[in-house]
């Protein structure tokens, strides 16, 4: 246990000593509170040497040397471990799992079901081997048949025609004569190959959380999303039964798809349907609650009986009286139109995303403030809505306090919050929740976004919240405004397709306020800066492990409405930014990309390194920045060439061309937000300052990841076999 307690040797003294001392103003405590703080670092050093004798619970600096000691060889591909007691890439080039196990997985070198081991261990991915020569169209001798092998495929078959070219496909295919291996266009069905196929993706649970009705479809029509968006409903892993077992749909993060969401039962003779018990009910990946409907017990979930899995594309569905239809894939859920829900329906579901950015039920690392009073709000709370916790704390006025949600629900309210002087309030979400603030029009003449201001010396913080429907204004003398692991959603709302509800509006203004605002772990709209007096000096803005979408490359994601560049200093660091960027300055930007351009009024300082900023942009002075590298490049190789003029120009752009960072998805509400294509250039998926991608998923260390299971597998692979990496999602 680590020791703390600084008085430790002040304690020891006699007592009348310690009142003399007291008497004094305390010089003796003082000298001893330095004398107490070394001897507990040395104190809890020595405590910890037995510990880091065992890999299971050693400091994370010493793993690298217990993997030593057993002839543990990081993968040279991976990238150079950096030092060992500070850099965090360590953690995925060489993973304590890894080296827990590798004597284990040497004795089981050869076997199928170690390939699944490993990438669990080495890269935290969920994983499914296939044995594709089992799936191959061959000729068979008539004296040894393999009746369920080489067959044609029936278009009955539709849930196997729902998984092919999947990793739970089981139908016949011809040979394929490219490599699973291969670095260019891999191939799958030959002989002696395997595939390793893996999830990257995460699934989130949102719970007990209310349902959207989409009132231009229709009154009976509903989403999973609060935010009115089709999302893909995703399984929630169970684990394997046996080690030894192959891992199945149930046992993986995969989309719950429409067939499988189906059972079918027999009852007096007829076929029916319902939602299989697989996936919906209590403690499962759907459940649907919509209390006194059609005579259901208001404390239980609607029965699984009255669930019909359906396809709601275009809302024709109609179910039939007593039923609702229920459509996983789009995220779906409609109702008679003669029976509607008059009390609400809530949800419970699972969704998928990269990392555990924005809103979320996810763990969020915990801030240790000073005493401070807590008000904590929620259905089974002293208080049910933020309103009657905000009127106690104007009541009450103490210097530091935290108003908490303590549950996943929507709250419909108005929210304006004023500090006093050297005030501090956060507002946050307990964990395992994620309340929603849903901003409705409340006044036609009168703005209703959440509102802060304050005096000197007052101090806001926002966690683990997500906000829709307005943005949020932040007004005078504030020290510091914080936004961690919270989602302001661009566009204050999304169309089912995903498209912004409004585009061009901003989720944080910031008017004449002097606030330093630091946002880490976020996804947020446009940010827009009015600073009436022009004599005072620019705000700060520190950006961190972030999405900043302005939900196009060619609208302003950073700006001032009033003027040509907005009145900030901005430091960001492992972001991506979707639009334009238009600031007074830049201080550091790392390992970042810019999709819109950049224009920086003062470029004498500031630095930018390791980042992609888009050609026409004025910024500081770059370094190893993208495309500024391949424009060099281009240059070197034609100056030795010979080559001038239109054959340099023509090579420049396409370089140029080639390196633009490419996404799956650039729409908020897509679980591949944000995350870079396999098309990317390696410049963009290994062009960090640690060899990582550039970006928001920095910190995921893909490319480490992928490039240290793919070490392992050459050397755990049975002997003849070709293993390659396919990625599911």
């Amino acid at each position: 246990m680590i020791n703390t307690n600084r008085d430790r040797l002040f304690n020891l003294l006699p007592a009348v000593y310690r009142q003399r001392d007291i008497e004094q103003g305390g010089p003796l405590q003082a000298l001893l509170r330095v004398i107490s703080e070394q001897v507990n670092v040395v104190e809890n050093d020595i405590a910890q040497l037995y510990d880091n004798w065992f890999i299971e619970t050693c400091d994370d600096w010493v793993v690298p040397y217990i993997g030593d000691l057993i002839g543990y060889t990081p993968v040279h591909d991976g990238g150079q471990p950096g030092n060992s007691a500070t850099a965090p890439v360590n953690k995925i080039l060489i993973p304590r799992r890894d080296v827990a196990g590798t004597i284990g997985f040497r004795r089981r070198k050869g076997t199928l079901a170690l390939l699944e081991s490993l990438a669990n261990a080495v890269a935290s991915w969920p994983a499914r081997v296939v044995e594709f020569d089992r799936y191959l169209s061959v000729s068979q001798s008539i004296d040894h048949l393999h009746k369920s092998r080489g067959r044609t495929t029936s278009l009955r078959l539709g849930d196997a025609l729902d998984l092919l070219g999947g990793p739970f496909d089981s139908l016949s295919h011809t040979f394929d004569v490219r490599r699973t291996n291969s670095s260019r266009t891999p191939g799958l069905y030959s002989v002696a190959t395997v595939a390793l196929f893996v999830w990257r993706l995460k699934t989130y649970s949102a719970t007990h959380t209310s349902a959207y009705r989409l009132e231009e479809s229709g009154d009976h029509c509903y989403t999973f999303s609060i935010l009115g968006n089709d999302i893909p409903l995703y399984n929630k892993p169970q684990p394997d039964s046996s080690p030894t077992d192959i891992p199945g749909e149930l046992n993986l993060p995969t989309p719950i798809r429409r067939r499988a969401f189906e059972e079918r039962y027999f009852e007096g003779g007829v076929e029916h349907r319902r939602a299989s018990s697989k996936y919906y009910g209590e403690g499962k990946s759907v459940t649907i609650w919509a209390p006194d409907w059609a005579g259901t017990d208001p404390a239980k979930p609607i029965p699984a009986e009255k669930i019909i899995p359906a396809d709601l594309t275009g809302w024709k569905y109609r179910p039939r009286h007593g039923n609702i239809a229920v459509d996983p894939e789009l995220g779906r859920i409609a109702f008679p139109p003669t029976q509607l829900p008059g009390q609400g329906v809530w949800v419970s579901y699972q969704y998928a995303f990269s990392a555990d950015i924005g809103g979320g039920e996810y763990e969020r690392p915990a801030v240790i403030p000073g005493t401070s009073v807590t008000y904590r709000v929620g259905a089974m709370a002293e208080f049910r809505h933020i309103r009657q916790a905000h009127e106690r704390w104007l009541k009450d006025r103490p210097a530091h306090a935290v108003i908490e949600i303590t549950d996943s629900g929507v709250y419909e309210e108005q929210i304006h919050i004023e500090l006093g002087k050297n005030q501090v309030l956060e507002l946050r979400a307990a964990q395992g929740s994620r309340p929603v603030i849903l901003l409705i029009d409340w006044h036609a003449a009168r703005p209703d976004a959440i509102t802060i201001a304050g005096e000197s010396g007052g101090s806001f913080s926002l966690d683990g919240i997500l906000i829709a429907g307005r943005g949020i204004e932040v007004r005078g003398k504030l020290d510091t405004v914080t936004i961690r692991h919270c989602t302001l959603t661009p566009g204050w709302g999304l169309h089912p397709d995903a498209k912004p509800r409004r585009a061009t509006e901003p989720s944080l203004l910031l008017v004449n306020t002097s606030a330093q605002v630091r946002i880490a772990h976020s996804i947020l709209g446009p940010i827009h800066v009015i600073q009436e007096k022009v004599d005072t000096d620019p705000i700060e803005i520190d950006l961190s492990d972030s999405i900043l979408d302005a939900t196009s490359a060619d609208l302003p994601a950073l700006c001032s409405p009033e003027s040509v560049v907005a009145p900030v200093v901005l430091n960001v660091a492992r972001c991506t930014t979707l639009g334009q960027i238009q600031a007074h300055e830049i201080g550091v930007a790392e390992n970042c990309i810019f999709t819109g351009q950049a224009l920086v009024a003062r470029r004498q300082k500031g630095c930018m390194r390791f980042c992609y900023v888009p050609p026409g942009s004025r910024t500081p002075r770059r370094y190893q920045c993208q495309p500024d590298l391949v424009e060099r490049a281009i240059d070197d190789c034609m100056r030795k060439e010979g080559l001038h003029g239109p054959d340099r120009q023509e090579l420049r752009e396409t370089e140029k061309m080639r390196v633009e960072p490419q996404f799956v998805s650039t729409r908020y509400g897509k679980p591949e937000y944000c995350r870079l294509a396999e098309g990317c250039a390696f410049e963009i998926k290994r062009g960090a300052d640690d060899e990582s991608e550039m970006g928001v998923f920095h910190d995921l260390f893909q490319p480490q990841r992928a490039a240290n299971l793919r070490g392992r597998l050459e050397e755990y692979s049975p002997a003849g076999l070709e293993v390659g990496i396919v990625y599911a999602s």
